[in-house]
């Protein structure tokens, strides 16, 4: 008997339908224009651009421009590259405009999609972000896509790390700009701490289009981006600590796998206590409950968690004696990437490589709280349905299902479960080889660089050719993934998430003609590539014949989308393809989530060695402890996002101020209110209202008003004065300290002590700010002790860190009131003596990038020869090489 939701399903179609049929008129309307557009030339289709942006710019809806915008933008498209949008992908186009998330298949081609929502927002000349994952798609998406925005007269630009300034500022101020989500980040923070106006990039929070959304703002969402600086050095603390943490046996401490957290025990604490006393890190009488312990204990925590939970090759690697993380979510590596809190110098302590100094934050912000700046977000991806809910409580983006150009053909197999790894490898590499020996083409998908490493000394014993793409190789990457496709090729990868390059049956023709030219650059580029389209027919047949790609997983991942990502490669554009599942009991989430019952059921049952469990019980087991997995990192991230929610309010205040005083010409007026708030605090503070005469404070008041002001005036005699209160007394100070810095402008010049004003404002608010975050991120890291106190952590976090920011805010009236109090033109003598030390500094500086004489040289012989060493005599080692090389002599010649 049908449910009542069913029934209800059948009779009016579920939500995602009704959206799907909502665009069917517009789609129409677009393909009615079709013969009219096709009919323009390519400066009618340019003009076309113009005439758009004008009404754009007058107040048209964008919703009343789309289907001639799309219209425009299909035909653009058509003659630059010769691909014609299908029907679903103007649709996918329409719901990434309304500002919602479209789930597309691999395949379906949303790189093109997103050019046609893109154009039309950008019509109102804000520019338009398009978000991809690494820079390598941005940098591809950029150039390939810019033929079509070239096409209908837009601009486009790429934005990419250690890009020179000019030409960043230059992408930013294109109608369409590529980037990765960690360079837009960056760059919103460096804005935030730059001085002149006309240096800031991102001018517009406009419209963003997110690439691989999911793997963007859920799984690199857990850790906000930071800019820091260096501070002192505690090398050697980590490197003591590090000799103790291998002397702790298992009963020191306590490993929760569920929650990746480590604690030590009672006796771990005073097994610590013993060897940190012996090695002189702890005073002696202190133990390490002290609260003057607290830096102590949480660096041994750190060190703790870099052996226990961290694990070369799967968490990092060691690159040229430098610890470099990688991507869980994409097997990729991330340079320049660095663990805070100290963890990353517990791990090169560890591993013995040089320790880099900790970092102060100066700034932070979540990739949360940096997307949701953008006016309308959207985002494009394979696999979201598995997280709508947290796309629309944390972001507000629905999730709208795009139906495939053609139907699905992959095969999605039941999972197969073993009880031991061993028996599961072995049935793994026995499918590859039935897979190759029939021409199919196996993707096989691994958890980290270790297990695929593993896999590929198994299939080299077999004899089974194949190549392995992790983060070691990612510079082959997209030639790895090009060749996946091929005839009996063997792929072995860890996460394939958002990989940006298409597995396409029998190859990629794009790479094999440009392979071809390259090893003929005599021959003709057209002939070669009609060849090889016509000999790659074939192999796509042979290809589609052996059963299409295979995509072999031989583990589930904790997230159900990553696994449907992966499932994804196969099956792209209606080609036939299989996947399957191949899984032991020994695997980390079988292992964590309740395997024991399930092992000893299976035992019961009398399972033969070899022999796998295939049921859908299984896999509804399965998709429930993922499930779980899920929504308890949702939970990790909703509470990180609530406390820097807090935050977040008061960055916006400060970046806010800041903007407005870079935009600001003149700020006398607001150094004047700061200057006056001063007076009335001290005023309020040594004179309180209805207090009595003889209960002021009047030679606190004068000495405070000299620091503060700079003015010498006589206070405590005005208070003497008859039928004077603190009204009198404030007007006065008034008075005096604006015509006090009233001269002193005159004295710089009115343009000079603007420029003056703003810069020290900005500077100010600088340091103060970053005091600010250090002091939260202690503030953070205490305050859950709170909870065992019955006390709600998030609400003190609150409380306290807006008690500290309207501390900073004070602050910050006092100290620029004071600086500008204390600053003075210099004399001449000063001027001439400035100048001389910067001269003598010059002139030091020069002698020592002078290369230093050789003690053992000896001139040159009289018959010399530059091409007879043996006439040289002795040069120095630092000297110019007598070869005429133009290299010092110790680079060429004299190179031990």
């Amino acid at each position: 008997m049908l449910g009542i939701g069913t029934i209800a399903k059948k009779v009016f179609g579920t939500p995602n339908d009704r959206k799907i049929k909502a665009t069917r008129p517009i789609i129409e309307q677009i393909n009615a224009l079709e013969p009219e557009y096709e009919a323009k030339s390519d400066e009618e289709l340019i003009a076309k651009t113009r005439e758009l942006q004008e009404r754009a710019k007058s107040g048209e809806p964008l919703d009343a421009l789309l289907p001639e915008a799309f219209a425009n933008v299909r035909e653009g498209a058509k003659r630059a590259l010769g691909l014609r949008a299908f029907d679903v992908q103007l649709m996918g186009g329409i719901f990434l405009h309304e500002g919602n998330i479209a789930e597309m298949k691999t395949g379906e081609g949303k790189t093109l999609v997103a050019t046609f929502p893109a154009y039309l927002n950008a019509l109102t000349g804000k520019g338009v972000h398009i978000v991809t994952v690494n820079d390598y798609l941005a940098k591809r998406d950029a150039e390939w896509m810019g033929k079509v925005y070239a096409h209908v007269g837009m601009t486009t630009g790429v934005v990419y790390p250690q890009q020179p300034e000019v030409e960043k500022l230059a992408a930013y101020g294109c109608d369409v700009t590529y980037a990765t989500n960690n360079e837009l980040g960056f760059d919103y923070l460096r804005d935030n701490m730059k001085s002149e106006l006309k240096d800031v990039c991102q001018k517009h929070h406009n419209f963003a289009i997110v690439d691989e959304v999911d793997s963007i703002l859920i799984d690199e969402a857990r850790t906000p981006l930071i800019i820091s600086g260096p501070s002192q050095d505690r090398s050697e603390l980590y490197r003591v600590i590090d000799k103790i943490i291998p002397e702790l046996s298992p009963e020191h401490y306590t490993l929760d796998e569920k929650t990746k957290n480590v604690t030590y025990t009672d006796e771990g604490n005073e097994f610590l206590e013993e060897r940190l006393l012996q090695y002189e890190l702890l005073p002696e009488g202190q133990n390490l409950y002290d609260p003057e312990s607290t830096t102590l204990v949480h660096h041994i925590n750190q060190g703790l968690k870099a052996h226990v939970l961290f694990h070369k090759d799967k968490d990092y690697i060691v690159r040229d004696g430098q610890i470099v993380l990688i991507d869980e979510f994409t097997g990729r590596m991330m340079h320049g990437r660095r663990l805070s809190d100290g963890l990353h110098q517990a791990i090169e302590a560890k591993e013995d490589c040089q320790i880099q100094p900790e970092n102060v934050t100066l700034a932070s912000v979540t990739f949360q709280n940096y997307f949701r700046l953008y006016d309308k977000l959207s985002g494009m991806t394979g696999t979201a349905l598995t997280e709508a809910e947290e796309f629309l409580e944390i972001y507000g983006l629905g999730v709208v299902e795009v139906p495939t150009n053609l139907p699905v053909a992959r095969i999605d197999e039941h999972d197969q479960v073993y009880r031991t790894n061993a028996e599961k490898l072995q049935a793994v590499i026995d499918e590859i080889r039935a897979s190759h020996e029939k021409g199919q083409p196996v993707l096989v998908g691994t958890t980290s660089i270790e297990k695929s490493e593993q896999l590929s000394q198994l299939l080299n014993k077999e004899g089974l050719p194949h190549n392995v793409l992790n983060a070691r190789q990612h510079e082959q990457e997209a030639q790895i993934v090009a060749d996946a496709g091929k005839l009996g090729a063997i792929t072995i990868a860890t996460n394939m998430a958002g990989r940006g390059t298409d597995i396409k049956l029998g190859g990629n023709v794009e790479f094999k003609v440009m392979e071809a030219i390259a090893a003929d650059p005599e021959g003709d580029p057209e002939v070669i590539r009609a060849t090889i389209e016509a000999q790659h027919k074939d192999d796509e047949e042979a290809v589609k014949a052996a059963g299409g790609l295979y995509v072999l997983a031989t583990e589930r991942h904790e997230s159900r989308r990553i696994d449907n990502q992966l499932r994804g490669r196969s099956g792209r554009q209606g080609d036939p393809g299989k996947s399957s599942f191949f899984l032991s009991l020994e695997d980390d989430l079988m292992r964590i989530f309740g395997s024991e019952r399930l092992d000893s059921m299976l035992k019961k049952l009398g399972m033969k060695e070899g022999e796998a469990i295939v049921h859908p019980w299984v896999n509804k087991s399965l998709e429930r402890a993922q499930a779980k997995v899920e929504g308890r990192n949702f939970d990790i991230r909703k509470q990180l996002l609530k406390f820097d929610d807090v935050m977040n309010d008061q960055r916006k205040v400060i970046f806010g101020q800041r903007r407005e005083i870079m935009e600001a010409a003149d700020l006398s007026e607001v150094v004047q209110d700061m200057r006056h708030e001063v007076v009335d605090e001290l005023v309020d503070q040594y004179m309180p209202k209805k207090s009595y005469a003889d209960q002021w404070e009047t030679e606190k008041l004068y000495a405070d008003v000299i620091k503060h002001l700079g003015i010498d005036v006589p206070v405590i005699d005005w208070a003497d004065e008859e039928g004077v209160d603190d009204d009198d007394v404030r007007e006065r100070l008034y008075k005096a300290s604006d015509e006090f810095m009233a001269k002193k402008a005159a004295d710089f010049g009115a343009e000079n002590m603007r420029m003056i004003e703003k810069q020290l404002l900005l500077q100010t608010i600088d340091g103060k700010w970053r005091d600010h975050l250090l002091t939260l991120e202690h503030l953070r890291s205490v305050v859950g002790f709170r909870g065992y106190a019955q006390r709600d952590p998030l609400n003190e976090y609150k409380n306290e860190a807006f008690q500290l920011f309207e501390n900073l805010l004070n602050g910050l009236r006092e100290e620029v009131t004071e600086k500008l109090s204390q600053i003075r033109p210099l004399t001449q003598e000063e001027q001439q003596a400035m100048m001389q030390q910067m001269l003598a500094q010059q002139a030091a500086q020069q002698k020592a990038a002078a290369p230093a004489p050789d003690a053992d040289r000896t001139p040159l012989v009289a018959d010399f020869d530059e091409s007879d060493p043996t006439t040289w005599g002795n040069p120095g080692r630092n000297e110019p090489c007598p070869c005429g090389s133009g290299k010092k002599f110790k680079h060429c010649h004299g190179a031990l």
